[in-house]
């Protein structure tokens, strides 16, 4: 059988992977990052079991690495398509990692003589990292990376500390973009999505002030792994919050903006009302939303522990606006149901921002030829939701509409069984 291209290294990736590898199908799983894991990876729980994010998903990883039937493309990404549905010929360019991946022990010694420190992305700008370094702990591959917008040691040489310091020699400066060239039957996207930035909405006083935090900045904070340690906190202080605002909608169901509902907002919101509990037991948590949205299974009894165990507070409001008392709290001003204004001081400001199609969608689009539907995201049939509008071309995850973890990993699955057996068809097909 002909070999099914997986785009996107995110949990709605690894799961397709996966499941073709385990139907006996050769899985080639292009990632644009440094690691696979994508924005599972950043979490600290999952909703509703409060099950710890990382412990699912990096085995997972660990079975990609690991399964004969699955090749792993980090730095990478799809650059043209050629051919039609059953004989596709798809072009990968592999961006150097300047490091051998598979000679690299991850011992860190290169990144504890490096010189420069840069803003940590995966920990969403709240710390630091050096110019050499690892994505996360449990990064795959297991391998540092040289970032050569930041680094001193390329051409020409300047520090070259790194390359003193590698023991294993794993350090190459001289490494080359690659442009791979893979046949494949099938091909099935699953690039994810991104963030609503709420700088566009100047109320919020996001940016300005700095203890309003958007919602994966409050999963870094609260994670044991994140720049606190686990330790929840105000960035303006270092001093734990006691009370808690979070806001709804954020760039969502708003027709400047994204006119959709994100979907899932509403739920990851509560559970991190639950864990900053959990965290600071006197905490104080309140929630202004639109619409409750509780549609999964064991939801709406989550919120009901929530209010019920936890002590959140749930308002029916808009916030207008946020400013800064001379105290240094969070003032919000809203509507309550009954049309009146109210203002409420808060330590800590969370806005739960909106899930959007990332650029990547935009680009890949109109490299693989398929259509989008009026929000930005992969256009599917509806009495085929993994199918796109290009044959052979399957679609799965937040990139064909916002989707928590379990509606990730079940379309995945869909998709993976959808390309399983269209490139299974065409073989017997071709045999005959």
């Amino acid at each position: 059988m002909k070999d099914v291209l997986v785009i996107g290294g995110g949990i709605a990736g690894i799961q397709a992977a996966l499941d073709l590898a385990e139907m006996g199908i050769h899985a080639h799983l292009v990632e644009k990052s440094p690691s696979i894991g994508g924005r599972m990876a950043q979490l600290d729980k999952t909703f509703p079991t409060n099950d710890c994010s990382t412990c699912i998903l990096a085995p997972k990883m660990v079975d990609c690495a690991r399964h004969p039937n699955i090749t792993i493309y980090t730095l990478s990404e799809v650059q043209e398509v050629e051919g039609e549905a059953g004989d596709f010929t798809v072009r990968v360019l592999k961006r150097p990692r300047y490091v051998d991946e598979k000679a690299c022990t991850a011992c860190g010694d290169c990144a504890r003589v490096c010189p420069v420190v840069r803003r940590d992305e995966f920990q969403m700008g709240l710390s630091t990292r050096r110019a050499i370094y690892i994505p996360f702990p449990q990064a795959i591959p297991q391998a540092y990376i040289s970032d050569p917008a930041d680094c001193l040691g390329k051409n020409p040489i300047v520090c070259g500390r790194c390359i003193e310091a590698c023991k294993k020699k794993c350090i190459d400066f001289d490494m080359q973009p690659q442009t791979i060239e893979l046949p494949v039957g099938a091909i099935i996207v699953a690039v994810g999505m991104e963030t609503f930035d709420p700088v566009a909405l100047s109320e919020y006083g996001y940016t300005r002030y700095e203890d309003v935090i958007t919602g994966l900045e409050f999963e870094r904070l609260i994670c044991a792994s994140g720049p606190s340690g686990g330790r929840l906190i105000r960035p303006s202080d270092r001093r734990e919050p006691r009370t808690i605002g979070f806001i709804q909608c954020v760039g969502s169901r708003n027709l400047k903006y994204q006119r959709f509902c994100s979907s899932v907002c509403c739920m990851h919101a509560t559970k991190e009302a639950i864990l900053a509990r959990e965290h600071i037991p006197d905490v104080k948590s309140t929630i202004f939303y639109t619409d409750l949205r509780a549609s999964g299974k064991g939801f709406r009894e989550y919120i009901d522990r929530a209010q019920a165990e936890y002590g959140v507070e749930y308002v029916r409001s808009r916030v207008a606006k946020i400013e800064q008392d001379a105290e240094g709290r969070l003032v919000f001003t809203y509507e309550d149901e009954s049309g009146l204004p109210r203002e409420r001081a808060f330590d800590l400001a969370v806005l739960a921002t909106s899930l959007m199609p990332g650029p990547g969608v935009a680009v890949l689009s109109q490299v693989l030829s398929l259509e989008l539907d009026e929000y930005g995201f992969f256009r599917t049939n509806p009495f085929s939701p993994t199918d796109t509008t290009r044959e052979g071309v399957f679609t799965c995850g937040c990139c064909r509409g916002p989707a928590d973890i379990p509606q990730s990993v079940t379309q995945a699955s869909g998709a993976a069984a959808r390309a399983a057996q269209y490139v299974m068809e065409m073989e017997g097909i071709q045999g005959t």
